[in-house]
């Protein structure tokens, strides 16, 4: 045998002869989970309804004023947090625009109640129609929204039916 083939058979014996490093593997699984809340959804029950108003006579229609105060219910995931935020018109306008009058809503004149309240004439809080609010909806998955407002007709107000949208859009805050 040459010098080079026993050189080779040396290494390949001491590499056999050499234990493997010893190797232990553990492992464990866990699982990513989400629960997804129930969509939202927002009914309008009840317009705001001024009814008959007489020419330089303001006319309000209190938040607590049933069958007069707007009035949406809100369905969602219970106790969930969620905005609130107005749509609210200067004006209401005659179906041809021909004419307007002015509508006014105070930083007060919207309320909710997320069934901890007494409902309409007693509710949960008062919220701003100005800007966004946060609240949390019931525990048993429902809120309900109530706003009022003053109309300014002028002394030589156009006769004929107004109106205008208010419109309420309420969104999850993800907390």
């Amino acid at each position: 045998m040459t010098a080079c083939a026993r050189l080779v058979c040396l290494c390949v014996c001491l590499i056999l002869l050499v234990p493997g490093a010893a190797q232990a593997q553990e492992s464990a699984a866990i699982q990513a989970i989400a629960t997804v809340v129930s969509g939202l959804q927002v009914i309008g029950l009840n317009n705001l309804n001024f009814g008959t108003v007489v020419p330089g006579i303001d006319k309000t229609v209190d938040k607590t004023d049933v069958g007069f105060a707007g009035e949406w219910q809100i369905n969602g995931s219970a106790n969930a947090e969620i905005t609130l935020d107005f749509t609210i018109p200067t004006y209401l306008l005659t179906a041809d625009s021909s004419a307007q009058m002015l509508i006014l809503f105070s930083g007060t004149d919207a309320s909710f109640d997320d069934e901890t309240g007494g409902g309409q004439t007693i509710p949960a809080g008062v919220l701003n129609p100005h800007g966004q609010g946060v609240e949390n909806i019931g525990v048993g998955g429902r809120m309900y929204v109530w706003i009022g407002g003053t109309v300014q007709p002028t002394i030589s107000q156009t006769g004929g039916d107004y109106a205008a949208d208010v419109t309420l859009t309420v969104a999850y805050t993800g907390n």
